[in-house]
């Protein structure tokens, strides 16, 4: 029987959130993956549009829900429409799992109350407005809950997931096939050992790109409290 693999998306997404895992899983022996948006309708993201996507009201019970990041994870938070599924799909899933901001909309769903999850170190605290507790490890597993941390975090988390949903040997053969060897240039990928200035440089530019961003997440946060 397959494994079937949920990614829902939606406007603003990150696409490396769910095109990296998606490219590791997609090689798990016995997968089934399936990306799907609220009316199946295309998703345009940095120049990118995914389109032929499933319905995301019609996507039956899976055995790992993937919810990924973005900046658009804000909207989705906002979405009754959209959490709903989330929790539908949430409810019967073996795997519960996120990437990067991802964690925000898994947390607005009520879905991480108590547990450690991670996200990007941008937004990371502000999962502890919903009761989750952050957790600054790439890949955080507590109980059948899988997050990863910011963006590329995602291909780490997949192999993980990998593993779990195979074993080891799977995992690495898709790691080697996928020559999945990070060397990066530079040691700036995160804060801890970025250079203070582009540290500065980064979060200016988040905060111009959302300069309200924390006022709604605060919202969406009462607003679920009260729900």
């Amino acid at each position: 029987m397959d494994t079937v693999i949920v990614f829902p998306i939606y406007p603003g997404v990150t696409h490396l959130d769910f095109t990296g895992p998606h490219q590791v899983l997609a090689r798990l022996p016995g997968a089934r993956t399936v990306v799907a948006s609220l009316g199946g309708e295309p998703v345009t993201v940095d120049g990118l549009t995914f389109a032929g996507l499933a319905r995301l009201e019609e996507v039956e019970p899976c055995d790992v829900l993937c919810v990924p990041g973005g900046f658009g994870c804000v909207d989705a938070m906002r979405s009754d429409a959209f959490l709903g599924e989330i929790r539908r799909l949430a409810a019967t899933a073996r795997y519960v799992t996120s990437v990067c901001t991802g964690s925000l909309i898994l947390a607005a769903a009520g879905l991480l109350e108590g547990r450690r999850a991670a996200s990007h170190w941008a937004w990371r605290d502000q999962l502890a407005l919903f009761g989750a507790i952050p957790d600054p490890g790439r890949v955080v597993r507590d109980g059948n809950v899988f997050t990863g941390g910011g963006v590329t975090a995602g291909i780490d988390f997949a192999l993980t997931l990998a593993a779990e949903l195979a074993d080891e040997a799977t995992a690495q053969a898709i790691q080697l096939s996928l020559e999945y060897a990070p060397a990066p240039p530079f040691d700036s990928g995160r804060p801890e050992t970025a250079a203070p200035e582009i540290v500065e440089l980064v979060t200016a530019r988040n905060r111009a790109r959302m300069p309200d961003r924390q006022a709604i997440i605060e919202q969406v946060a009462r607003e679920r409290r009260r729900a």
